[in-house]
C-alpha cells in the first residue's frame, strides 16, 4: 500500500513539473519587410529539468527546415539563408524566443520552437509551440517633428535638435529642410536628427523634414513645418542687482540736517559717520581711507573751494584732507559714544584761507 502511495506522489510531482516547463507562445506575429521581429517562446525552469536541446524549424510550401539547433556543443544555425539573421538568448534562463533581422518576404511561414528537458532520472520531456509569420512590405507613413528637451523656444547659445520619426519598411531616407520664401527649401542634412550645438538668432526659421523607402519608390512623404525660434538669456540690470552693504555718500544742504546758515563766502562740507560692519575699510570720494564703521555724508558742496590741508580725528582713525568737516561719530559701544559727545560740542573745523 505505501508503495503504491509513492508512486502516486511521484507521479503527481512529474506531471506538475511537466506542467511547469509548457512553452509560451503567440499563434501569429507580423513583420515588415527589411524589419526585425522576435518569436516569442519561453518558459518557468523547474527544478531537476536540465534544458538538453532547442530547435527552431520553418514550414512552408509544406517543406519543413530546421533553421536553428541549440545542444551541449553549442548554437548552429543550419539554414544558410538565415545566417547572421538569427538569435536566441543565451544568459536568460527560459527565453528560447527566436529573434530575426532584415526580414524578407520569403521568411513568411509557420515557425515552430521545441524544447527538450532532461530530468534527474535521465527520461526526457518534450514541448513545442508554432507561430505563424508573416512579412509584408509597409510604405512609409507621413512624418512627424519631435523637438528636443528644450522644446522650439530656444535660449541663445542653448543646443537643440528636431528628430524626424515616421514608421516604414527599412531603410528609410531622411531629409531636412529650412523653409525659404518664394523658392525651394534649403537643404540642411540627411540624418533623422538636425542637431545646433549652440543656437544662435540667425537660426531661426520654418523646418520641415522629408522620408522615403523602398516601397512605392518615387514616393515622398512630408513633414508639417514647425518654427524654431530664439528667446533672449536674462540680462541682470541695476534695478535687479542684489542690495549691498556698502553705503552711499549722500549729499544734503545744512539746514536740512539742523546746521544753522552760513556765510554766502564760507563753504563748509559736513560728514556723517555711521556704523559699518561688512567690510574693512571703504574709499569716499576724498580718496582717503576711513574704517567701514564711519560713514561720511558730504553736505553742500555746490562749488570747488580750495581749503588748506586739516586733521580729522576719528575713533582713533587720523586722515588728511583738503576740505573742512565737523564729524560726528556714532557708535554703541560707551567710548565710542563718549568721544561722539566730545566731538559734538567742542570740535569744529574752521575754514582756512
Amino acid at each position: 500500500m505505501g508503495a503504491v502511495v509513492l508512486l502516486a506522489v511521484m507521479v503527481t510531482a512529474f506531471v506538475g513539473c511537466k506542467a511547469l516547463l509548457d512553452l509560451s507562445g503567440a499563434a501569429q506575429v507580423k513583420g515588415v519587410w527589411m524589419g526585425s521581429t522576435t518569436l516569442p517562446c519561453t518558459y518557468t525552469p523547474s527544478e531537476g529539468f536540465t534544458q538538453q536541446t532547442l530547435t527552431w524549424s520553418m514550414e512552408r510550401d509544406l517543406s519543413t527546415s530546421t533553421i536553428f539547433r541549440r545542444d551541449s556543443s553549442g548554437d548552429h544555425i543550419l539554414l544558410s539563408r538565415f545566417r547572421n539573421r538569427v538569435s536566441v538568448p543565451k544568459s536568460s534562463p527560459g527565453d528560447a524566443s527566436l529573434h530575426i533581422t532584415d526580414l524578407e518576404i520569403p521568411d513568411s511561414g509557420h515557425y515552430t520552437c521545441q524544447v527538450i528537458w532532461r530530468s534527474e532520472n535521465y527520461s526526457l520531456v518534450t514541448k513545442e509551440v508554432t507561430t505563424m509569420v508573416k512579412v509584408a512590405k509597409v510604405a512609409v507613413t507621413k512624418p512627424v517633428i519631435v523637438a528636443g528637451e528644450l522644446g522650439l523656444a530656444v535660449p541663445v547659445g542653448a543646443k537643440a535638435s528636431l528628430t524626424c520619426v515616421a514608421q516604414g519598411s527599412p531603410p528609410i531616407t531622411y531629409r531636412w529642410f529650412r523653409a525659404v520664401p518664394g523658392r525651394s527649401g534649403q537643404l540642411l542634412g540627411s540624418e533623422a536628427e538636425l542637431v545646433w550645438n549652440s543656437l544662435q538668432p540667425s537660426n531661426v526659421g520654418m523646418y520641415y523634414c522629408e522620408v522615403q523607402n523602398r516601397v512605392n519608390t518615387g514616393i515622398v512623404q512630408r513633414s508639417d513645418a514647425v518654427e524654431l525660434t530664439v528667446r533672449d538669456l536674462p540680462v541682470t540690470t541695476d534695478a535687479h542687482r542684489p542690495a549691498t552693504d556698502l553705503p552711499e555718500a549722500a549729499v544734503t544742504s545744512e539746514n536740512a540736517v539742523g546746521y544753522p546758515e552760513t556765510d554766502e563766502t564760507t563753504q563748509k562740507s559736513i560728514y556723517e559717520v555711521a556704523f559699518h560692519s561688512t567690510a574693512d575699510v571703504i574709499t569716499l570720494d576724498t580718496d582717503v581711507e576711513v574704517p567701514v564703521r564711519c560713514r561720511k555724508e558730504k553736505i553742500n558742496s555746490e562749488t570747488e573751494v580750495s581749503y588748506e590741508n586739516i586733521t580729522m580725528i576719528c575713533n582713533n582713525y587720523e586722515s588728511t584732507t583738503d576740505n573742512s568737516y565737523e564729524s560726528i561719530c556714532l557708535n554703541k559701544n560707551a567710548e565710542s559714544e563718549t568721544l561722539v559727545n566730545a566731538m559734538e560740542s567742542e570740535y569744529k573745523v574752521q575754514n582756512f584761507q
